[in-house]
C-alpha cells in the first residue's frame, strides 16, 4: 500500500483564497464588512514571516488582523485543504463571471453591475456589450473605462488559442506574405479552416513546397516553438499564441494536397467514395480536379456538406460583398449607438448604398436606452426631415423589438403600426430550455408586425452557445408567416448559422445579411455575413439587404399588407 503524502497548505494559497472570497462576496452584494475583513486577512497572511501550518489554532486567532472567525477558516484549510465558504460562492458564480476577475480594470463592484444589471455572464458577452457602447450607460463606466475593458478582454481571449475569422484575418495575410517573401511566390497557399471561411479558426494552415527542416529553421530563428513535426506536417506557435500548421508536399502534388486540405472531412469522404478522382495523379490546378470528375469547380468555402456533390444547385449568382445595397439593422445614439441618424445615413449614402434601416432598441431594453413611445414620435419626425434632405436615399423607420417572455413584442399594435418594418429579437432571459425558446420565437414570428427575426439563437461565437431551437420549425414558421430570417453579420454572432440557410432557401425564406451596426464602421461587418452566407450558396436575389431601393419599398408594402 502506497502512502500519499500531502504537503501542508502554504500562506500564499490561504491568502489567495481569502482574497477571492472577499471579491466574490462583493460581487454577490453580501456582507460588505465581512468581505473587507477577509480581504484584510489575505493582506495580513501574505506578509506573515512564518508559516501558519506550524501554529496551534489559539495562536493563529491571536495574530493581529486575523480574529477568531477568520482563524476558524484558516484551520479548516490547513486540515482539509479547502475553504467551504469559498466553495459555496464558487458554485453560485458563473464561470464567465469568475473569468472577469482576470481582466484588468474590472473590480468586484463593476463585475456586480455587469452581471446583475446587464445580465452578462461571459467575457464574450461583455466584449460584445463594449462594442455596442452599452457599458457607458451605467454608473462608473465612462468611454475610457469601456475602451480599456475591451482591450483587456481582447488580449485575454487572444491568449486562449481560438479566434474569430475577423480577428485572425490580418495576421493570416501578414504571415502569408512573409512566407512567400521568404520561400518565393507559389511556395505557400493558405488552406484548411481559414480558406473555407469558417466562423472560428483554431489553426492557420498552409500547403507548402518548403521542406519540414527549412520551415523549422525559419520559425525557430523567429522565436516560434515547434508543436509537432513529421516529414509531411509540421506546426509551430509563437508569442501571438496562434497555431500554424504546414502540409509539406512536392510541387507536382501541390494542388492535390491543396484540394484535399481545403475540404471538410464530410465533403472529402463523399468525394473519395464517388471514385471520380485518382489522388495520386498530379493535377495542374484544383479546377482540373473538378473537370476530371465532370463537375464545375467549387470554391473551398462550398466544400462542406456531402450533398453539395449531388444537390445539382447552381452557384452562378452567389452573393458577393459588393451586392449589399442597403444597411438593415443599425442603431443610432437614440439608443445605444455612437453616431446620430444623420451621420449614419450620410455615411451609408457616401458608400453608394441606397437605403438605411434605423432599428434602435425598444423600451424594455432599458440597458440600451430603449425608446419610449414619446421618443419614437420625435425620432420618426427627425427621419422624415432627413429623408426630405437626403433623397433619393431613404431612411426606413424600424425598431429592434424585444421578444418578451411570452413571445409578444414590446409595443401595442398602434405603436408597431408606425414602423416601416419590425425586427424581433430575444435579448433577455437567454438561459431557457428549447420548449420556452420555441414558444417565444414562434409567437413572435406569428405576430403580423414581425418582418425580420433577429439573431435567431442569441449565440456569441467562442462565448455563448445560444438557446436551443428547432431550426426546421423556425424556418417553416417564417415561411408560413412571410418573415425574413436575419444573418446577423457581427463577426461574434453570424446568427443564423449558415448550415441552415439551404433549408431556408428550400422553403423560399428570404435571408437578410445585417451588420447590427452600433457605429458607422460597423457597416463593414456586412462582409463577414457575406462570407458566411457564401458557405451556404446564398444567391444575392435571396438576400433582403441586396434589394434595390424600389424592391425594398415593395417588400415594406407587402409587410404592411400582412398587418391588416
Amino acid at each position: 500500500m502506497l502512502l500519499q503524502i500531502q504537503s501542508p497548505m502554504d500562506n500564499y494559497i490561504i491568502a489567495e483564497n481569502f482574497a477571492l472570497l472577499g471579491k466574490l462576496m462583493d460581487i454577490h452584494g453580501d456582507n460588505s464588512f465581512k468581505a473587507k475583513s477577509y480581504s484584510s486577512a489575505a493582506f495580513t497572511i501574505d506578509r506573515l514571516p512564518s508559516p501558519l501550518h506550524g501554529l496551534p489554532p489559539d495562536q493563529i486567532a491571536g495574530i493581529r488582523g486575523i480574529g477568531s472567525s477568520t482563524a476558524k477558516y484558516i484551520v479548516e484549510q490547513l486540515e482539509t485543504g479547502k475553504l467551504s465558504l469559498l466553495e459555496d460562492y464558487l458554485q453560485r458564480t458563473p464561470p464567465g463571471v469568475l473569468q472577469m476577475l482576470s481582466i484588468k480594470g474590472i473590480g468586484p463592484k463593476k463585475i456586480a453591475t455587469i452581471w446583475k444589471e446587464l445580465e452578462i455572464e461571459s467575457l464574450g458577452e461583455l466584449l460584445y456589450a463594449c462594442n455596442e457602447n452599452r457599458l457607458t450607460m451605467y454608473k462608473g463606466f465612462g468611454e475610457k473605462t469601456q475602451l480599456n475593458i475591451k482591450e483587456a478582454i481582447e488580449f485575454y481571449l487572444g491568449a486562449q488559442g481560438s479566434y474569430l475569422y475577423q480577428q485572425i484575418e490580418s495576421y493570416a495575410a501578414a504571415m502569408d506574405a512573409k512566407l512567400k517573401q521568404q520561400f518565393g511566390e507559389g511556395s505557400h497557399q493558405l488552406t484548411g479552416e481559414f480558406r473555407r471561411q469558417m466562423e472560428t479558426i483554431n489553426k492557420l494552415e498552409w500547403v507548402s513546397t518548403a521542406g519540414a527542416e527549412q520551415l523549422t529553421g525559419f520559425f525557430q530563428s523567429n522565436e516560434f516553438e515547434p508543436v509537432s513535426a513529421s516529414q509531411s506536417y509540421v506546426s509551430f506557435k509563437g508569442k501571438e499564441n496562434v497555431l500554424l500548421g504546414f502540409f509539406c508536399t512536392s510541387p507536382e502534388l501541390f494542388h492535390n494536397t491543396l484540394f484535399q486540405t481545403s475540404c471538410s472531412e464530410e465533403f472529402l469522404l463523399a468525394w473519395q467514395q464517388s471514385g471520380k478522382w485518382d489522388a495520386s495523379k498530379p493535377a495542374a490546378s484544383e479546377d482540373e480536379i473538378f473537370k476530371a470528375a465532370g463537375m464545375e469547380p467549387l470554391p473551398a468555402f462550398l466544400r462542406e456538406k456531402s450533398d453539395t456533390l449531388t444537390a445539382g444547385r447552381s452557384f452562378g449568382s452567389l452573393i458577393q460583398p459588393a451586392d449589399i445595397t442597403g444597411i438593415i439593422h443599425s442603431h443610432s445614439n437614440w439608443s445605444d449607438g455612437v453616431h446620430t441618424i444623420e451621420q449614419m445615413a450620410t455615411a451609408a449614402k457616401a458608400q453608394g448604398l441606397q437605403f438605411l434601416v434605423i432599428s434602435d432598441h425598444s423600451k424594455t431594453a432599458f440597458y440600451a436606452n430603449g425608446l419610449t413611445e414619446d421618443r419614437l414620435i420625435a425620432q420618426h419626425q427627425q427621419i422624415n426631415e432627413l429623408n426630405a434632405k437626403l433623397a433619393p436615399f431613404r431612411i426606413f423607420k424600424s425598431i429592434e423589438s424585444d421578444i418578451l417572455n411570452d413571445g409578444s413584442l414590446d409595443y401595442a399594435p398602434e405603436t408597431l403600426r408606425t414602423f416601416d418594418l419590425v425586427i424581433a429579437s430575444v435579448h433577455s432571459n437567454l438561459k431557457m430550455p428549447e420548449e420556452k425558446a420555441m414558444m417565444r420565437l414562434l409567437n413572435a414570428i406569428e405576430n403580423p408586425f414581425t418582418s425580420i427575426l433577429g439573431h435567431m439563437t442569441g449565440r456569441l461565437l467562442l462565448s455563448r452557445n445560444g438557446y436551443p431551437v428547432d431550426h426546421k420549425k423556425i424556418i417553416e414558421a417564417c415561411a408560413a408567416n412571410n418573415v425574413v430570417i436575419e444573418l446577423n453579420a457581427h463577426p461574434r454572432r453570424l446568427d443564423m448559422d449558415w448550415r441552415w440557410i439551404d433549408y431556408a432557401l428550400d422553403k423560399n425564406v428570404l435571408i437578410s445579411i445585417d451588420p447590427d451596426a452600433h457605429a458607422i464602421d460597423g457597416y463593414e461587418d456586412c462582409r463577414y455575413g457575406v462570407l458566411a452566407a457564401q458557405k451556404a450558396g446564398l444567391p444575392k436575389e435571396k438576400n433582403l439587404s441586396s434589394f434595390s431601393l424600389s424592391e425594398f419599398e415593395a417588400f415594406v408594402e407587402d409587410q404592411h399588407r400582412k398587418r391588416k
